[in-house]
C-alpha cells in the first residue's frame, strides 16, 4: 500500500486541533478499540509492563480519563487550560499491511496562570496508524517527553 505522507499529516494536524479546541469525545473516535495511550518515564525504550511509565492506558482508560476531564471533578481542570500543539518533523517510519508507524516532533503549550503559570512539553510522538473501514485510526501513540526524566507536575490535560 503506498502512503499517501500528506494524508498522515493532516490526520496528526486533526488530532492536535481536537485535543486543542477540548474535543475529546471527537479525539477518541480516532482511536481503535485496542488502542493504547502511552507516555514512558525515565526512558524512552522501556517495557511498559515492567517499568513505571507517567501514562499507559489501554481504551478504557483513556475513555475514563476523557470523562474525568469533562465531568468536573478533576477541578485542576475547572477552568480548563488553555493549550496548543505544533507538529513537525512528520516521517513515515514503516508500512506493513494495514498499518504505517508514523514519527513526528511536538511541542505542547498549557497556559494555567492561577496553578502552575505557562508550561511547555517538547519531544517526539511515534504513532502507529491502522487503516479501518478506509479511514486511518491510531493503534497506538508513544510520546516520548525530553523530561521524562524529571518531576513533572499534575499532568490533567491530554498531550
Amino acid at each position: 500500500m503506498a502512503v499517501d505522507e500528506r494524508e498522515i499529516e493532516k490526520f496528526l494536524y486533526n488530532e492536535a486541533r481536537l485535543l486543542d479546541n477540548g474535543k475529546l469525545d471527537e479525539w477518541l473516535t480516532l482511536y481503535t478499540d485496542d488502542a493504547i495511550y502511552w507516555v514512558p518515564a525515565n526512558a524512552d525504550d522501556i517495557n511498559p509492563l515492567v517499568h513505571v511509565s507517567i501514562i499507559y492506558d489501554d481504551r478504557e482508560r483513556m475513555q475514563d480519563r476523557v470523562w474525568s476531564i469533562q465531568s468536573g471533578v478533576r477541578w485542576s481542570q475547572d477552568p480548563p487550560s488553555r493549550i496548543r500543539h505544533l507538529i513537525s518533523n512528520v516521517e513515515v517510519l514503516e508500512e506493513k499491511g494495514d498499518e504505517v508507524t508514523v514519527s513526528s516532533n511536538f511541542a505542547a503549550f498549557e497556559i494555567r496562570r492561577a496553578i502552575y503559570g505557562d508550561r511547555h512539553f517538547v519531544g517526539r510522538y511515534e504513532h502507529r496508524l491502522r487503516r479501518v473501514n478506509g479511514s486511518w485510526r491510531v493503534a497506538s501513540k508513544k510520546i516520548e517527553l525530553l523530561n521524562n526524566d524529571a518531576p513533572i507536575e499534575n499532568l490533567t490535560f491530554i498531550i
